[in-house]
């Protein structure tokens, strides 16, 4: 059975020649437009500015004039020799700075909520003010953090134990949403017990983020928020706390994702672009024009599109990847009639996944929430050359809602091994399907209803 299994994820992933109809026009397109951060020459040595890699001495007083010396030379690399260092704060970035962790160097943040100012964030797709992001930039430019040093957000000593205290400021925030609270009275912090990010870039371009290791997130890892013009590659996570996605654009774009090793508590990729009124208001912007690809997936689920997607996401493209991990989801589009907005032109081809329990997932009906008023659309989408070990559920799930049906979908050669069911369409519209085998029985099915 191994070899049988070992054999089919290599058939399956030699698929990628077969499809003549992947854009891969529009995928060089976006890697084109995207630019890498340019640097200046200068340079500074943490340790020259009294920071001890003890794991004991807070460090923060010369990160922070460090941050000032760039500042001062119009920017600069901030190097972290081997060492342990201690962070009693969050590390603000100010433009055309690179963070290079050296092999051996660790940055760990303490936990102290007041270490931590009140600034400019989101909150599961609420602008809102809170706790500073451990490292955070806002209206930057040309930023990196480089090496193959570790990030380690230490929540375990705190943050983490706010996640069960979080429903109160959790509600406040998306009522704030539905009232259109002006964003500079949406003031949470202290009492309301929401968890910051690690990283987390808003109103930013040129960003690279390249080879650390990303450790113990309060909250997710890596969020990009009303940015454009990222490079991700070659991350690797050990993050297991609760809500620890690895990459959460939203309202972003032109974004390069690849040879990620991912290993999180949670979704591996979630896409989005704001929650409800806000992320349907005018000003909001979708998220588009991604491109994942190359990258190793374990977690809760690999790629997610949703649920907090109401100013829509669309050019998305996701290519050449496989598992290295139990997954719950392969690939999962989740939204809800609270929502609105859309997701469309989203693009899966040539991924393998192991052992999951559904291995396509669409819901416009994620949770059961919604009132009814706010439907979304979810069209085009495209899955070709997609295998999967086993799913202990159903193989692929797609669920519209009844009033604004899923439509223009497309699955090409997937390749399922075992499923407990096999294919499940509800409120869909132009499902068309090519060599989609489930088991040993190669079958295509139509739409239900």
């Amino acid at each position: 059975m191994k070899h049988k299994i070992l054999f089919f994820l290599l058939v399956s992933l030699q698929c990628l020649a077969q499809n003549s109809t992947y854009p891969t026009a529009s995928v060089d397109s976006i890697i084109k437009r995207i630019q890498l951060p340019k640097i200046p020459s200068y340079k500074i040595v943490i340790t020259k500015l009294g920071a001890k890699g003890d794991s004991i001495s807070n460090a923060k007083p010369a990160f922070d004039k460090a941050m000032a010396l760039c500042k001062k030379n119009n920017g600069g690399t901030i190097i972290v020799p081997k060492g342990v260092y201690t962070l009693n704060g969050p590390i603000h970035f100010v433009s055309n700075v690179k963070l290079h962790l050296e092999d051996g160097a660790k940055i760990r943040f303490g936990s102290n909520p007041k270490d931590y100012p009140i600034v400019l964030t989101s909150w599961e797709g609420t602008m809102l003010y809170n706790y500073s992001p451990l490292i955070y930039g806002n209206n930057v430019e040309n930023i990196a953090i480089t090496g193959n040093g570790i990030i380690d957000g230490e929540a375990k000593n705190t943050w983490i134990k706010w996640k069960p205290l979080e429903a109160k400021g959790k509600e406040l925030s998306r009522e704030m949403n539905h009232k259109n609270t002006p964003i500079k009275e949406r003031i949470f912090g202290e009492g309301h017990y929401l968890r910051p990010q690690l990283i987390q870039f808003i109103n930013s371009k040129n960003i690279l983020l390249e080879n650390v290791q990303i450790e113990d997130s309060p909250f997710w890892c890596v969020h990009l928020l009303k940015s454009k013009s990222i490079t991700l590659r070659g991350l690797k996570y050990k993050s297991y706390n609760n809500n620890n996605d690895g990459i959460d654009p939203e309202y972003s774009s032109d974004i390069l994702i690849e040879n990620i090793l991912f290993d999180n508590a949670d979704d591996n990729v979630a896409i989005k672009s704001g929650r409800d009124d806000e992320g349907r208001s005018n000003s909001a912007t979708p998220s588009e024009n991604i491109v994942i690809r190359n990258c190793q997936f374990k977690g809760l689920h690999a790629i997610v599109i949703g649920s907090e997607m109401s100013a829509g996401v669309r050019n998305v493209y996701v290519e050449n990847s496989t598992f290295r991990g139990d997954l719950k989801r392969g690939i999962f589009l989740k939204t809800n009639s609270d929502r609105g907005g859309y997701i469309k032109n989203i693009f899966f081809n040539n991924l393998a996944f192991g052992k999951v329990e559904d291995c396509i997932y669409i819901t416009a009906n994620y949770h059961g929430e919604g009132g009814g008023l706010h439907s979304s659309k979810i069209s085009d989408i495209s899955f070709s050359n997609i295998s999967c070990v086993e799913a202990t559920k159903t193989g692929i799930v797609i669920e519209g809602y009844p009033n604004k049906k899923v439509s223009n979908i497309k699955l090409d050669n997937i390749n399922i091994l075992s499923a407990k069911n096999g294919l499940t369409i509800t409120n869909s519209e132009n499902v068309t399907t090519n060599e989609i085998v489930i088991g040993e029985k190669a079958t295509t099915p139509t739409a239900a209803k």
